[in-house]
């Protein structure tokens, strides 16, 4: 089968089914239109591990990995964001390591607008952005020097991570800090869940932000991909569904789906 080199009225069609949920429930949640999100324990351990570090008098750790700018840091964002505030309101200091010169001016500016937010700019420290190496293992090194100097209380590890993992989790598990860890790279996700306290897995934590913050775009777009996911799914099964059929009675003469959608304009002239 071949590919679809241009935009055919079929692909047109089944584009639109799937993004115009998504202008339908960011509009709904801009209108306050309540969504319900399922509980995530590893969500809802985000404001418990902030507020331990704080008990304990214990800075915070939040760390995107090797994450470069993107979809993935995009999302985790939005996380930084609400710990960050939390930081400001109980007065909690943020360590923030970084990998990349360039997530680190970003994550800069959404803490401080984090700070701008809860009236506590003035308590907004540059330095708590560090930047380590763009080395994988020499920045695995630094950030493991700067949980044991500081002694943190809670660990964030948010974003992609590769072979450093583990050493990064350990580092936290020797200090006793409470770690809380998230990544889409599903090799990584079996370290983080024998050395973390809670682990979000793929999907989660692009609903974490969402579920935290219940801004109307993040939420009204989470429950848009739910919905487009869904209609994938029950398109996999009617293509399924008809091949099937066709292979035990092809005197059926059932219609190509397929040929359907790759169907040039012309066609419909």
């Amino acid at each position: 089968m071949g590919g679809v080199e241009h935009a055919t009225p079929g692909m047109v069609l089944i584009m639109v089914v799937i993004t115009a949920p998504l202008f339908v429930f960011i509009a709904k949640a801009k209108r306050g239109v309540p969504f319900f999100v399922r509980h995530i324990p590893g969500i809802d351990a985000i404001n418990n591990a902030v507020g331990r570090a704080a008990e304990l008098e214990r800075p915070v750790s939040f760390s995107t990995g090797l994450t470069g700018v993107g979809p993935v840091l995009y999302a985790v964002l939005g996380v930084l964001f609400h710990v960050a505030r939390r930081c400001s309101i109980y007065g909690s200091r943020l360590i923030v390591p970084q990998v990349s010169s360039e997530v680190m001016a970003i994550t800069e500016d959404v803490i401080k607008d984090a700070y701008r937010v809860e009236g506590k700019m003035h308590e907004f420290d540059p330095s708590s952005v560090i930047y380590l190496s763009d080395e994988q293992f020499a920045f695995a090194s630094g950030y493991m020097g700067v949980i044991q100097r500081e002694n943190v209380g809670s660990a964030f590890l948010f974003g992609s991570f590769a072979a450093e993992s583990l050493i990064m989790a350990e580092a936290g598990q020797q200090v006793g800090a409470m770690q809380v860890a998230a990544s889409v790279s599903p090799e990584q996700v079996p370290f983080f869940i024998t050395s973390c306290d809670y682990t979000l897995i793929g999907e989660e934590l692009y609903a974490a932000a969402a579920y935290l913050t219940k801004e109307p775009v993040q939420l009204g777009s989470l429950y848009a991909q739910d919905r487009a996911k869904l209609a994938i799914f029950a398109l996999i099964i009617m293509g399924v569904a008809f091949a099937t059929v066709e292979v035990f009675y092809p005197e059926l003469n059932l219609p190509d789906i397929t040929d359907w959608i790759m169907r040039g304009w012309e066609a419909f002239g």
